[in-house]
C-alpha cells in the first residue's frame, strides 16, 4: 500500500494474513469483541513468522492487529459518512468515526489471543473476537497492555453503549442441516448474526431475506422485530442446488 504526499511517499507492506469466518464484508460484526467465539488466525509471512520474532507474547492476552481495508474501493477523500451506529442517516466527520472509508483504508482492532501455534520455528496466533473479512491483510500487531488501553474515564460519543442484540433462532431445517457440521461453531453464529448485519438504514417492516457467507455456508434469514430466524443453510456454492 502508498501513501503519497506532496513532498514523501510511505510505503507499507503486510506482515501476513488472517483467517476468518467472513467471507466477505456483510455479517462481520462492526466492531471487535462482538461475537467471542467467532475464531480466526493470523499467518505470518516469511521471515515474519520466525519464532524469535513472536518471544514473550505468551504474557498478553490480547492484541492490537493493525489491518487494510483492502475490500473498500476508496478514490478520494471523504470528509463525512454515515456511521452504521446511527442508522446509516447521519453524517459524522470521517476522523470521528470507524469507518473503513479513510485516506489510507488502515483499520485497528483489539482481539483476543487464544493460543500461539508454533511448529518448526514458525507461528500462527488464533485469537478470537476478530471483525476482518477472511485473508484481510495484517500490517502489524502490538500487545494490548491494559495500565495504558484500558482508560475508565473515556467517553465513546455516539457510541458510548453497546448495540442492542436480535434474538437469533433457527429452522428445524436449518438445525437439521448443521447438525453434523463440526466445521460451524453455532455459538458464533448465533452471535455474529445477533448483530444485525442488515444495512443501517433498513425499515422497520423489511421483510427481505438476506444471506450471510459464515464458515463456507450461506446462511439466509429473516427478520421480524429482535428476532432474526436462519430459515435454510446451505455450503457456499451450492447455490443452484436443491436448499436443505
Amino acid at each position: 500500500m502508498t501513501n503519497s504526499t506532496d513532498d514523501m511517499g510511505v510505503l507499507v507492506k503486510p506482515i501476513g494474513v488472517i483467517r476468518t469466518p467472513f467471507a466477505d464484508k456483510f455479517a462481520v460484526p462492526r466492531q471487535p469483541g462482538l461475537a467471542p467465539h467467532a475464531k480466526a488466525v493470523i499467518e505470518f509471512y516469511p521471515p515474519y513468522d520466525d519464532e524469535q520474532a513472536f518471544v514473550g507474547i505468551d504474557g498478553f492476552s490480547h492484541l492490537h492487529i493493525l489491518f487494510v481495508f483492502d475490500r473498500i474501493d476508496y478514490t478520494k477523500f471523504r470528509a463525512r459518512v454515515r456511521p452504521p451506529r446511527l442508522g446509516g442517516n447521519i453524517s459524522m466527520g470521517v476522523f470521528a468515526t470507524r469507518s473503513p472509508f479513510r485516506p489510507n483504508r488502515i483499520g485497528l482492532s483489539v482481539v483476543k489471543i487464544n493460543k500461539v501455534i508454533r511448529e518448526k520455528g514458525k507461528v500462527k496466533i488464533e485469537v478470537s473476537g476478530a471483525d476482518l473479512v477472511d485473508s484481510t491483510p495484517i500490517l502489524d500487531i502490538k500487545p494490548y497492555i491494559p495500565f495504558v488501553d484500558s482508560i475508565e474515564s473515556a467517553k465513546g460519543g455516539f457510541a458510548s453503549t453497546k448495540p442492542k442484540c436480535l434474538n437469533v433462532q433457527f429452522s428445524d431445517c436449518a438445525l437439521e442441516f448443521l447438525k453434523n457440521e463440526n466445521s460451524v461453531d453455532l455459538k458464533a453464529v448465533e452471535e455474529i448474526l445477533s448483530q444485525d448485519p442488515r444495512p443501517a438504514y433498513k425499515d422497520i417492516h423489511d421483510k427481505k431475506e438476506y444471506s450471510a457467507t459464515l464458515y463456507g455456508f450461506i446462511f439466509r434469514f429473516t427478520v421480524d422485530g429482535d428476532i432474526l430466524c436462519v430459515n435454510s443453510v446451505m455450503k457456499n456454492g451450492d447455490e443452484h442446488e436443491e436448499e436443505v
